[in-house]
């Protein structure tokens, strides 16, 4: 049986390229069905308030087509909360989000925005929705989130994926590892994105309670020379070893 921790391929920056010149192409929806083709277990896409790469036409062609689930990452605003149960994909990830950052810098403060997220994370429940958080590898934050009653938690790879130096990425390997046992604890399934490549991602493997990787800008820069499907398929594989 194959136990590889699941792949969630990210298309925003398909998107990011079109959106650079207001074409129709290429189209970030062409490449999510390539990708799945190629394997990917689901396709996330992050719609942002200003629609710098991802837009609602993308979002809302992937939900009614797509055979594996549609991830939509989007920030905790009712405008989002209402354009969400309108598509209804399989699952959204609550990110923060500020329109002057590149990418997501960090995870959400559950601790603080509890009462804000509460009614939030229920509404998109009601409508079937699968909600994660996206959150740092803390026990405050973990512990935030499972109050909550959300399913999923998403955890920011962000600090391992920055460190330079094996001390310090051992380091921020043991706090995701750490973190992902005090979720698992709490009955939470643990997912974890950001910032991880080829290169990186065997580390973040080791960590076997982990369900799913969500990885985005590595394999759309990799597919700019070998094209979406290897791209995908290579992905995969160093995943699918994790379980041998």
């Amino acid at each position: 049986m194959d136990s590889a921790i699941r792949l969630g391929v990210n298309v925003d920056h398909v998107a990011t390229i079109r959106q650079a010149r207001g074409t129709s192409y290429p189209d970030p929806v062409e490449a999510a069905f390539i990708a799945v083709e190629a394997g990917a277990d689901g396709i996330t896409v992050h719609l942002r308030e200003d629609r710098r790469h991802i837009q609602e036409r993308d979002v809302n062609v992937l939900c009614k087509e797509l055979s594996v689930p549609v991830n939509l990452e989007m920030a905790a605003t009712p405008a989002m909360v209402e354009f969400a149960i309108q598509v209804e994909p399989q699952k959204c990830c609550i990110v923060p989000e500020k329109r002057q950052e590149l990418t997501t810098e960090g995870g959400l403060d559950v601790c603080r925005a509890r009462n804000d997220l509460a009614p939030i994370c229920a509404r998109l429940a009601d409508a079937g929705i699968e909600v994660s958080l996206f959150i740092e590898p803390g026990a405050e934050q973990i512990a935030a989130a499972a109050t909550l009653g959300v399913p999923v938690i998403e955890l920011h790879t962000g600090a391992y994926a920055e460190a330079q130096d094996p001390e310090r990425q051992s380091s921020e390997i043991n706090k995701l590892a750490e973190a992902t046992e005090l979720a698992v604890q709490a009955n939470l399934q643990v997912n974890a994105g950001h910032g991880l490549n080829y290169e990186n991602v065997t580390s973040i493997l080791s960590i076997s309670s982990l369900m799913e990787l969500n990885i985005g800008h590595a394999i759309v820069a990799r597919a700019m020379f070998t094209g979406i499907a290897q791209a995908v398929e290579e992905m995969k594989l160093l995943l699918r070893n994790s379980a041998s």
